[in-house]
């Protein structure tokens, strides 16, 4: 356990609370999908764990058993039970015993929720390339509170700073967007309904009305704005071009900026449909987007996958598990990813 994993309290509640931060994204009651385990005890959950590490050959399904059934709160106990009784470190135990996707998913569930992401971030922009799709996802869908959170476990755990090496894997407007998230610079609290007609238009003219598109326009206004106010932006814009902002960013933008101004916006309309959204996108078709199907399912558990499920089936007419069963995961991985989502 890293030194900033020991300052988080462990308690269920804060883990999703300090994931959600302001309530003014809360477009409903969040229903995560993972809970504590009735009759827990973290001792005899260590030992089994032990057990089914110890000699030759992998108990695979009692890890699975065992870490997808209990919440991060009672993880981080096992955790430190499995310290204590055996000396040994669980996290890497499960990293030498397991592989693949299969190891992603449970050592994704052992690790605090806001440690996991950070990693993910440290994941995206290490070696060469970047995975901008990651940080977008990543960092465009948080309130001020959630980032503050994340730029404070980010910073801890790495030499570089959150900023500095978002600056050092990207550029142009992208970055622009990027940085004034991890920078806080959402105005969550103000709200000046006059106001947003007089934005509409600059949006308007910057983009549909114009040859060409003045991207900055469109990056200080989503980069500034609260969730009320760009509710009514996007309203404001309807009412003036006939067609909603989403469609006109897909026609006048494309690349990376095409995908972090269409986050912002599905984002400020709600959460959970993004979310169903992309864990769609990395179903479809040949192939799965493993890292995306993981980091969401992992870090949404205990928030609000519930509320993803229930818009993965309104917006695609079959359950979000049925897509998983029916889709290219396989063995302890397909297992693992279905006792998260769960059944109900």
């Amino acid at each position: 356990m890293s030194e900033f994993e020991a300052k988080v309290s462990p308690g269920t509640k804060h883990a999703a609370a300090s994931m959600r931060g302001d309530d003014s994204v809360v477009e409903e009651k969040l229903l995560p999908t993972v809970f504590d385990a009735p009759n827990f005890d973290p001792i005899a959950d260590a030992q089994a764990l032990r057990k089914a590490m110890k000699g030759w050959g992998t108990d695979e399904a009692t890890i699975l058993d065992i870490i997808t059934k209990r919440s991060n709160r009672q993880r981080q106990e096992i955790y430190q039970a499995f310290k204590k009784e055996f000396g040994r470190d669980l996290i890497s135990d499960l990293k030498k015993e397991l592989g693949g996707d299969f190891e992603d998913v449970i050592v994704g569930l052992m690790m605090q929720p806001i440690e996991y992401e950070a990693t993910e971030l440290r994941k995206a922009m290490k070696g060469a390339g970047t995975d901008e799709k990651a940080l977008i996802e990543i960092l465009l869908t948080k309130t001020n509170g959630e980032m503050q959170r994340l730029v404070d476990c980010y910073n801890s755990l790495y030499e570089t700073t959150l900023d500095d090496r978002i600056r050092s894997e990207t550029s142009g407007d992208l970055q622009r967007l990027l940085i004034l998230a991890v920078s806080c610079a959402r105005d969550e609290h103000s709200f000046n309904p006059e106001k947003a007609h007089e934005q509409a238009m600059s949006l308007y003219n910057a983009g549909e009305k114009k040859l060409g598109t003045d991207e900055e326009t469109f990056v200080i206004l989503l980069g500034h704005a609260g969730r009320q106010q760009l509710l009514a932006v996007f309203e404001e814009y309807k009412a003036i071009s006939g067609i909603t902002l989403e469609q006109a960013v897909k026609s006048e933008f494309s690349g990376d900026l095409h995908k972090a101004i269409l986050t912002i916006i599905q984002c400020m309309q709600s959460r959970p449909r993004y979310y169903a959204k992309r864990l769609h996108k990395a179903m479809e078709g040949l192939g799965t987007d493993d890292d995306t199907l993981i980091r969401i399912l992992v870090s949404r558990s205990e928030i609000d996958l519930g509320n993803i499920k229930k818009e993965y089936e309104t917006l695609y007419g079959c359950t979000l598990l049925s897509a998983i069963k029916q889709g290219e995961t396989s063995g302890d991985y397909k297992k693992a990813l279905c006792a998260i989502v769960g059944s109900a």
